[in-house]
């Protein structure tokens, strides 16, 4: 990654596990922006940031279906919670599926956090970690926590049927489940998981599919749905472009 831009990424506490998938920062410590291109993770994101031009914001972002051209602000300094989907029944409670590809600005007193909390990272983890702990319920849908614990192990490789087979919920009332909830279909979510798994073989350098695509020409096809280039191109990563991809190469 460009040694311009700091970056560093923790897992949650055990209790977390089933809604958070990390916490990262992100600081761009030059004068310069970064033009940059935003890829489907299949994470929602609650970033707090501040740069010179803009002052502290927190904002909510949905989950994301295609790529789309993005700019690192100069100085701008980002702490970042990335969720796991059941975290939207659990944490947030609030539907996210007018967000798909797309986000929101939430109150700058959200979780009572404030620019102060952008000053240690280790701080606004702990804080952040007490936060959401304190908002968890002390009982859950295991259903649902069942079917999410399936569909993050087979990284998205795994069919509608098969998951309602084994969570003993029918395909339609997941899929109405989805849609209300994250504003989109259970397989389209798994396609972008598959493509999200296949990202850290691309930038390992294995340009062929391990992730239970049909054969190469599939894995191409899907790679350039949600990138925009063919997996030979996604790895040059010229100037960092992708920065998501940069991101794995630096873990």
């Amino acid at each position: 990654m460009d040694k311009s831009i700091g970056y560093g990424v923790f897992l949650p506490n055990k209790s977390l596990c089933d809604y958070v998938e990390s916490f990262w920062f992100l600081h761009n410590q030059s004068d310069q922006e970064k033009e940059t291109v935003g890829l489907p993770d299949g994470r929602i994101d609650l970033i707090f940031s501040k740069s010179p031009e803009n002052p502290f914001q927190i904002i909510l972002l949905g989950l994301g279906t295609q790529h789309k051209p993005a700019t690192i602000p100069a100085r701008i300094k980002m702490f970042v919670v990335s969720f796991k989907l059941l975290a939207v029944d659990y944490i947030l409670k609030q539907p996210i599926s007018d967000l798909v590809d797309s986000g929101k600005v939430l109150p700058s007193d959200f979780w009572d956090f404030s620019e102060d909390d952008l000053q240690d990272f280790n701080c606004f983890m702990n804080k952040a970690t007490l936060t959401m702990e304190s908002l968890i319920p002390h009982q859950i849908d295991k259903r649902k926590q069942h079917l999410f614990d399936l569909i993050y192990a087979s990284k998205g490789s795994v069919s509608v049927k098969e998951l309602a087979e084994k969570v003993i919920w029918s395909s339609r009332q997941i899929n109405r489940y989805f849609n209300q909830q994250f504003g989109l279909s259970l397989k389209a979510y798994c396609n972008v998981l598959r493509f999200r798994a296949s990202l850290d073989h691309v930038a390992q350098g294995k340009l062929f599919p391990e992730e239970n695509f049909f054969d190469q020409t599939h894995f191409i096809k899907d790679i350039k749905k949600f990138s925009g280039v063919v997996p030979k191109e996604l790895l040059k990563n010229k100037n960092d472009r992708f920065i998501l991809l940069s991101s794995l190469n630096s873990e």
